[in-house]
């Protein structure tokens, strides 16, 4: 028996793990009390990772299609047929015919976080889809407005801050998302400890929400105009204080006008709220010592989903809680650029290009995801014919996955980068599978951008990789040669060109670490035994805290490097060089969320809710013994009232119909939504032939997707409306009224 040290690759928390293994086999997890960052903390997914590594469904090799079916094939086989097929597409038809899916996965690998932006560019294609545009990109979208930057997203200072407002997120299950925070709850429950105030608005009475000092269960995809209200009641009471911001923010008197009809009264109806509640939500922001105002993904995947980011952080602005201890603020990666000088910067640009068939507009060069279908099946020139997918399902994750599933089946060619043979990749025409997490390397790229303290953390792989597996660093390096025209060149050349062009512009710039220098004798000094290591390296000595690989490595449990600080005005990269509070796209967005005001909402009509499962992530983790049962179920939650005026039984099944399909589920009635409002979680429906998922496809659930066709999107950021949508609800088996 051995150990060996892990950071969790299963949610955003990215708790450090210490395994037990017998030989190469993983046997038990447990946290890791000397981690910097997670201090021992565990879940039950990080618990569960032996059985997540030891899946026996996932796959151990490459798939190839021959003659319509799936079969084994060796690795020069799958990349031989890549190159083969897809060079002549591109040749043919355009970079264009080509689309590519990231899916949530992607973001918790280190090859997910180097290669795919190589991937992108050397498809030179428009047509990129990944799960943010079903997730966080009106945060991403309002940021850049914002602030100038779409990665300037800031987190609430947790361990300092003196009340939390949430919204929309229920981290004692999800385990916090855009706000990377081992032990949230934990977290949460120290603010409460010492004399702090938690804030929790959300339809549904979640785990967060009993926590709370105050639970307000507004009615679903309306907290944009509560939190314009709350704006409204901080001018209307002369309760703005911008402190230190002052000299960084224009645009305060347009927002006081932009905000002027959405009084407490006047959004009332449409919340379901008491006016009065709603003011003294304002009143106990601005009076508090410091606060932050914190949305997720039930605030982002509504209707109103960019404005409602928006005004989280306009609200922060407006009480001198943004970038300040205590606030909401930024955090400082350890591989993030070096900073720069403060001064205005090139600012960010919306609807660049648009997509062929809705004209969509691209928002941070991404498409909506749920314009993928209309995009493969709609014909005509610069229709898309092939699609490589990175750990993606999106049969699953986005609407009207039978429409996508048929699209997909269409396509001339689809290579999928992924270790399961699921929903979505049963349609590809390759298969390139990954090792178990416990043979890979681990930094988190991604997540230590929205950490909500300073750190750095890397654990090589635990294990050795596998007879006949492949690095999932070298699938990405050699995908990318095979779709570049460089098919059989050694994957290093990625890397290398990977460290050169960087190199290149680093020496260039005044305030890098290496200006200068030359890039040779740079390169000459990184270490690291892979060319991934050898990147890692670079972007650390090119960071903002001057580490080394060889640093982490001589620290095993992590480097601490301090709590969040104040980053402004450095960070911003509008044109103007400050907060630019109202900019034109949100007010042009704005009179669509004033005639919500005017909205009369339907009596007998229920709006549908997601929820999240603290053992489950979207549909990546239902394939494991230990992560099903108990509270992890695909059910229909309704309240007691509307169970009673319409007939539902618990245990029995519903029949629930929207504008994209119908379904039935398990009747679950429960007090913890509140009436009107019925909740089906999200990436269950493994019930399609020609995947391999033995536990999961024993278990389906329904894919609550499947009630939506696409066509709702928050128009700013082309989001998908995955919440506050309306449908209809009846017993199972009987005719809808």
């Amino acid at each position: 028996m051995s150990t060996a040290l892990r950071i969790c690759p299963l949610c955003e928390a990215t708790c450090g793990l210490t395994l037990t293994l017998d030989g190469s086999r993983v046997t038990a997890a447990r946290g890791d009390k000397d981690d910097v960052f997670s201090q021992g903390f565990l879940c039950p997914k990080g618990a569960a990772f032996p059985e997540v590594d030891a899946d026996p469904d996932r796959l151990t090799g490459p798939l190839v299609r021959e003659n319509g079916a799936l079969r084994e094939a060796t690795w020069e086989e799958a990349f031989d047929l890549v190159a083969a097929r897809i060079r002549p597409l591109i040749e043919e038809y355009g970079p264009n015919a080509v689309g590519i899916v990231l899916g949530n996965p992607n973001v918790h690998t280190i090859a997910g976080a180097l290669y795919p932006p190589l991937l992108i560019g050397a498809l030179r294609t428009r047509n990129l889809f990944t799960a943010s545009t079903l997730d966080q990109m009106p945060k991403h979208v309002s940021s850049g407005l914002l602030f100038g930057d779409a990665f300037a997203i800031p987190v609430p200072d947790l361990d300092r801050t003196d009340h939390l407002l949430m919204l929309g997120a229920n981290p004692l299950d999800s385990n916090g998302s855009l706000c990377t925070a081992p032990d949230f709850p934990g977290r949460l429950k120290a603010l409460r400890r010492r004399g702090g105030t938690l804030t929790v608005v959300d339809p549904r009475r979640t785990r967060t929400a009993r926590l709370a000092d105050r639970h307000l269960a507004l009615r679903p995809g309306s907290d944009a105009l509560f939190l314009a209200a709350l704006v409204n009641t901080l001018f209307a009471e002369d309760l703005v204080r911008l402190g230190a911001l002052e000299a960084h923010v224009e645009g305060v008197e347009e927002v006081r006008a932009a905000v002027r009809e959405f009084t407490p009264e006047a959004v009332a109806a449409a919340c379901d709220l008491d006016a009065g509640a709603i003011r003294t939500t304002a009143r106990e922001l601005a009076a508090a010592p410091t606060a932050a105002v914190y949305g997720r993904m039930g605030s982002s995947t509504v209707a109103y989903g960019t404005l409602g980011n928006w005004l989280v952080d306009v609200l922060n602005v407006l009480t001198g809680n943004l970038d300040r201890p205590g606030g909401a603020l930024f955090p400082h990666s350890a591989t993030a650029p070096a900073p720069r000088p403060a001064g205005p910067g090139k600012g960010f640009a919306l609807g660049r290009w648009s997509s062929r068939v809705s004209g969509h507009p691209e928002a941070k060069g991404e498409l909506p995801l749920a314009a993928l279908a209309e995009e493969i099946d709609t014909p005509g020139e610069g229709r898309i014919r092939a699609v490589v997918t990175v750990a993606a399902n999106p049969v699953l994750s986005a609407p009207d996955g039978r429409r996508l599933d048929a699209a997909l089946a269409s396509l001339d060619l689809m290579v999928s980068v992924d270790p399961y043979l699921n929903e979505t990749t049963r349609h590809a025409d390759v298969v390139l599978p990954p090792p178990p997490p416990s043979q890979s390397a681990h930094f988190d790229f991604a997540f230590n951008q929205f950490a909500v303290r300073n750190q750095a953390r890397y654990t090589p792989a635990a294990a050795p990789l596998a007879e006949g597996r492949m690095d999932e660093c070298e699938i990405h390096a050699r995908l990318i040669l095979a779709v570049s025209g460089l098919h059989g060149t050694p994957p290093s050349a990625v890397d290398e060109l990977a460290v050169d062009t960087a190199l290149a512009k680093a020496v260039t710039q005044e305030h890098s670490p290496v200006h200068g220098q030359d890039p040779k004798a740079v390169a000459a000094a990184l270490s690291g035994t892979t060319g991934p290591e050898r990147r890692l390296d670079l972007m650390l000595r090119l960071g903002p805290y001057g580490l080394t690989l060889d640093a982490l490595r001589a620290a095993p449990h992590g480097i601490d490097l301090g709590p969040l600080e104040p980053r402004l005005p450095g960070l911003l990269k509008t044109r103007s060089g400050r907060i630019e509070l109202l900019p034109a796209p949100i007010a042009a967005d704005l009179p669509r969320l004033r005639a919500a005001l005017d909205e009369v909402p339907e009596a007998g009509v229920l709006r549908l809710v997601g929820r999240r499962h603290l053992r489950s992530n979207n549909s990546w983790l239902h394939n494991i013994p230990a992560l099903t049962g108990g509270s992890n179920r695909c059910t229909l939650q309704v309240h007691p009232e509307d169970a009673a005026r319409l007939d539902l039984v618990a245990g029995a099944l519903a029949r629930v119909k929207g504008e994209g399909g119908e379904l039935e589920a398990e009747v679950e009635i429960t007090d913890t939504v509140r009436p009107g409002v019925v909740s089906l979680p999200h990436g269950w429906g493994h019930d399609r032939p020609g995947t391999r998922l033995g536990v999961a496809s024993g278990r389906p659930g329904v894919n609550v997707n499947q009630l939506l066709d696409g066509s709702r999107l928050d128009p700013l950021s082309g989001t998908a409306v995955l919440n506050g949508f309306p449908v209809q609800v009846t017993p199972g088996g009987s005719p809808l009224r």
